[in-house]
């Protein structure tokens, strides 16, 4: 029995050896590295609270994995997620680590940069504001404006509650009526201008009244 188990040891030995480099051959062989711009995903936002600002936009990941997966990667395969269930008002820093990333289940993920996120939340808000036409160019020689209608004359704006009381109008996009010498009726969206506030009513009808001047 013995000579059976320990007999030609040094072949076994050659054997298993080369057993463990090949299946670290096939394992490791097309590995590759590459560098990814992930895009921030924040998640269990309190409904009292509305993001006010943050400072990062997106995460620098260098991950590693199979050539041919890395190849293939998305934009939304490879996202940082910020939990915000715990979430107060006011500035706080969320620190990533390889939890926050949401990447394929063979991929890993070797570095993070930057290292976090600063946000501020703010208490939301809501409430009602005018719209005003926001109109440019002249109509024909000859022909003035006789009345600007907007409907719905106002709307209600929500978000932040720091953004929200600045808000005293709204307007719209910019109609341009150069030429015009009769009336017209457009469909017109507002413009928000960047501002961290959403509305529930996109667009608005503006008509436009012309008359002849008498010289």
């Amino acid at each position: 029995m013995r000579k059976k188990i320990f007999g030609n040891i040094g072949l076994k030995i050659l054997s298993a050896a080369l057993a463990v480099t090949l299946w670290f051959f096939v394992t490791y062989r097309g590995q590759s590295e590459m560098a990814v711009d992930a895009s921030l995903e924040f998640k269990n936002m309190p409904n009292n609270l509305e993001m006010l600002r943050h400072n990062v936009k997106r995460v620098n990941l260098n991950i590693s994995g199979h050539e041919r997966i890395l190849k293939t990667l998305r934009p939304m395969d490879v996202r940082v997620i910020v939990d915000l269930a715990d979430a107060k008002k006011g500035e706080a820093v969320y620190f990533f680590d390889k939890n926050n990333i949401a990447v394929p289940r063979t991929i890993k993920v070797l570095r993070i940069d930057p290292a976090g996120v600063k946000v501020v939340l703010d208490e939301s808000a809501s409430k009602t504001v005018p719209v005003k036409a926001h109109i440019s160019g002249v109509p024909e020689d000859g022909y003035r404006i006789k009345a600007i209608e907007v409907k719905p004359s106002s709307v209600e704006v929500e978000g932040a509650r720091t953004e929200v009381n600045r808000i005293s109008l709204l307007r719209t996009e910019q109609i341009d009526i150069t030429g015009l010498d009769a009336g017209m009726t457009q469909d017109v969206r507002l413009n928000l201008n960047g501002k961290n506030i959403r509305t529930k009513t996109p667009e608005v009808t503006v008509k436009i009244s012309v008359e002849r001047t008498f010289r």
